[in-house]
């Protein structure tokens, strides 16, 4: 993962790592942050450097590896007041139990636990234990006191456990928490707006077994959900067909068919702010669905097919439509086709692409069409593509 194009940067990281088998990852999520041009300074606790030699943070990180807080680094004798200051987070990963404990009760004994306390920047934790730890009332009040006092956190994962048992309480992985992290850096800028997307292909039945249906992944949609969580809205994802897990925060209806989307978006529309309309929903369906598969035979087979629903055009056409996005994918005569569409549907904001190059592909190039014209972004991943519509679409959202 690269957050070359993300904004905001992350510029400097606080990494504290505590005691437990998993802090062997947090070299590799070291080397990932500064991979990703992050400044990180590793605070590690007594315990956690039974695990790891700080030797090896240090040399990931490029920085001294600070343990004690009775020497500290800082001139002041104030390290574990300045260590904070300048940071845009401090990130515990692994979190035990016992520095969960502590956090959730305000006790410090050492720099990590006394560091977290005088912080002026946000904190978040990524926790990792056996799993009867973890499900342990104790363990699960911290947990609630740290959600309540605004500390984010990260995980934990289900899976086998070094202890040998199987659950929650894992770790979640050093790619998974730079991701989380990046997710957690973007700006806001849709906080408090309900935001309904639709996404992927849609299924449309001859037969209990056979269909029309088309190759969208949903990726782009999904990427769109993500980021308008990220950005801080309420996310409803109405999907067809795909294999994607939905994405953190936001709630899926699975949507079979054109009529199922349509009647999704209608059960939720009223409640939208902004309509994203993703998905590549079928133009046509089949009028007759036969009960039983249709045996093949040497005579041509006629296929009598209707219109469906156009959702897109109906949300526009409500009294009071939510902000809506189209998108078009064309073959040809992208911008003219697309522009056609977005008249003729009354959309404020319709974002094209070839549909050739985008469909299945996890990078994409489109061209914006609203009232002021055409706009052209280039080829980027599709989740970096998506926090820039995102920060496209509030640009464009009506002054309420």
């Amino acid at each position: 993962m690269t957050s070359s194009a993300s904004a905001p940067p992350l510029n400097r990281v606080v990494l504290g790592l505590t005691g437990g088998i998993a802090a062997y990852k947090a070299a590799e999520l070291t080397r990932l942050l500064v991979k990703e041009g992050i400044t990180v300074d590793v605070v590690m606790t007594p315990a956690a450097t039974q695990f790891v030699a700080p030797m090896t943070l240090q040399a990931l990180s490029g920085r001294p590896v600070l343990t004690d807080l009775w020497a500290s680094g800082a001139a002041n004798a104030m390290g574990h007041i300045d260590l904070s200051r300048g940071a845009d987070a401090i990130v515990v990963a692994p979190a035990s139990a016992d520095f969960i404990a502590k956090l959730a009760n305000g006790h410090t004994d050492d720099l990590l636990s006394t560091l977290c306390l005088a912080r002026n920047c946000p904190l978040l934790v990524a926790p990792t234990m056996n799993v009867q730890m973890w499900n342990n009332p104790a363990t699960q009040r911290n947990m609630a006191q740290l959600r309540a006092d605004g500390i984010g956190v990260l995980g934990p994962a289900s899976g086998s456990q070094a202890c040998g048992e199987v659950g929650d309480g894992r770790m979640i992985e050093p790619e998974e928490i730079l991701a989380a992290l990046v997710a957690w850096a973007q700006p806001k800028l849709l906080a408090g707006k309900r935001v309904l997307v639709t996404a992927g292909p849609t299924f449309e039945a001859i037969d209990p077994v056979r269909g029309i249906t088309n190759l969208s992944s949903g990726k782009m949609g999904y990427a769109l959900a993500q980021a308008c969580v990220e950005a801080g809205a309420k996310v409803t994802l109405v999907s067809g067909p795909t294999s994607l897990p939905a994405p953190a925060g936001a709630r899926r209806i699975d949507a079979r068919s054109a009529a199922d989307m349509a009647a999704a978006v209608d059960s939720e529309v009223a409640r939208a702010d902004i309509f994203i309309a993703v998905a590549a929903v079928a133009d046509y369906a089949p009028v007759a669905q036969h009960r039983s598969k249709l045996k093949k035979r040497a005579a041509p087979m006629m296929l009598e097919l209707k219109p469906t629903v156009d959702i897109l055009a109906r949300v526009a056409a409500r009294p009071k439509p939510p902000f809506c996005v189209g998108f078009a994918a064309e073959t040809d005569n992208v911008r003219g086709n697309a522009q056609e569409k977005r008249i003729r549907k009354k959309v404020p904001l319709l974002i094209a692409n070839r549909a050739q190059d985008a469909i299945g592909a996890d990078e994409s190039e489109v061209t914006l069409l609203d009232d002021a014209g055409t706009h052209s972004l280039a080829k980027m991943d599709k989740l970096t593509l998506a926090r820039r519509l995102v920060a496209e679409i509030a640009r464009r959202l009506p002054r309420r």
